[in-house]
């Protein structure tokens, strides 16, 4: 037993867990690796065993001494504590999670309907829309290729309309049950039945489209209605659009992830729209009515005499609608004041002139930089 891992590592609880602790450990870890649920796991069986054991000793008190005092080989050649106790608490555990033994104890079993109705899976696209079309919605018409009932036999799987029988190997349940002795009584397992692949039964004469599947994939064309406000990482799920069900089950559902194309104006931040707009020198000190793009149309706004770089304002409701809500998001728009270049010789003396005729008031940052200025060297002297 020297391979074997701790059991208290095995659970993921510390050597001073309590029994409600050792409890709650395992129901999770019963959840996670319970091979009936995990069918496709081929790690979940030997990960259940393990935790399974663990629990069996470190649940019982008479064990979890001796485990603690000389730890696995205390079970090792039928030891003292290979006999205690039994399965009655990890009964009562699985009876919680699956309503009966899950088929994994004393020779009992669970019946698994192996033709019930089953779910279709789901099935993930990407999907890239601009951004004016994540702000205003769109309809668009996608080409899914997912399972679809196979349309010669109906689902049936079978041929010309001909049977099928029960599977002899696995009695119809779909599932063969193996057997193990361990040092704490008999463990059965279930596992596919090889000859059926888990139908529980046999196709004589399969249906040459599908081969006996019943499904077959093939692509549809659907209408998604992409809503107003998505945006650039979502996941729209569509519920019926994915592959279609087993056994008459329901298709399941569309993941459509959706990326937003870059705007050259636009940026966005959840519901809010951003921009920068240029404006000229002579706007920046006299003010004026600038036009402002929204994602609506343009509209127009009046700066006031004085703005400054960087200064910011917002237009109200004029973002993006929210999803599943009447309410949008507001703009925010910045100004840039383009400093002119290039001036001739006649621009650069009207400026000097302006320039000379200006006052330190007329410049409040500046002069509030300088004074700042000052003071700090004075405080130096």
């Amino acid at each position: 037993m020297a391979d074997k891992r701790d059991y208290y590592e095995v659970l993921g609880v510390s050597r001073s867990a309590t029994d409600d602790e050792l409890k709650k450990a395992y129901r999770q870890l019963a959840r996670q690796y319970h091979p009936d649920l995990h069918p496709d796991d081929p790690t979940a069986e030997e990960k259940f065993k393990e935790i399974t054991e663990a629990y069996e000793v470190l649940s019982n008190k008479e064990k979890r001494e001796m485990y603690d005092q000389y730890g696995h080989s205390a079970f090792e050649n039928g030891g003292m504590g290979s006999n205690m106790g039994g399965f009655s608490d990890v009964s009562e555990i699985l009876e919680s999670i699956f309503g009966g033994m899950g088929g994994m104890f004393g020779g009992g079993s669970r019946a698994q309907n192996a033709n019930a109705p089953r779910r279709g899976a789901d099935i993930q696209m990407n999907m890239t829309i601009e951004f004016m079309e994540a702000c205003k919605g769109k309809q668009q018409v996608l080409t899914v290729n997912r399972m679809e009932t196979c349309p010669d036999c109906h689902g049936t799987g079978a041929a010309g309309g001909s049977d099928s029988e029960i599977c002899k190997e696995c009695q119809g349940r779909g599932s063969v049950k193996s057997m193990q002795r361990t040092p704490f009584g008999m463990i059965s397992s279930s596992k596919t039945c090889p000859h059926c692949g888990g139908k529980g039964k046999v196709i004589k004469n399969p249906c040459q489209k599908c081969r006996g599947a019943g499904r077959v994939r093939m692509p549809k064309d659907i209408t998604v209605d992409i809503p107003a406000g998505v945006d650039d990482g979502m996941t729209l799920r569509l519920g019926g659009r994915g592959d279609a069900g087993v056994n008459g089950g329901p298709s399941g559902d569309l993941l459509l992830n959706i990326g937003v194309k870059p705007h050259p104006v636009f940026t966005r931040e959840g519901y809010d729209i951003h921009c920068v707009i240029p404006i000229t020198y002579a706007q920046a000190v006299l003010g004026d009515e600038i036009v402002v793009p929204t994602i609506d149309g343009n509209v127009k706004y009046r700066i006031g005499e004085g703005t400054q770089n960087n200064t910011p304002f917002r237009l109200r409701g004029k973002g993006v609608k929210k999803l599943q809500r009447n309410d949008r998001g507001d703009q925010y728009v910045k100004v840039f004041v383009e400093v002119p270049k290039g001036l001739n010789k006649k621009q650069k003396e009207l400026l000097m002139q302006l320039e000379e005729s200006l006052e330190s008031k007329n410049y409040a940052k500046r002069e509030g930089f300088f004074k700042k200025l000052k003071d700090m060297f004075n405080k130096g002297d």
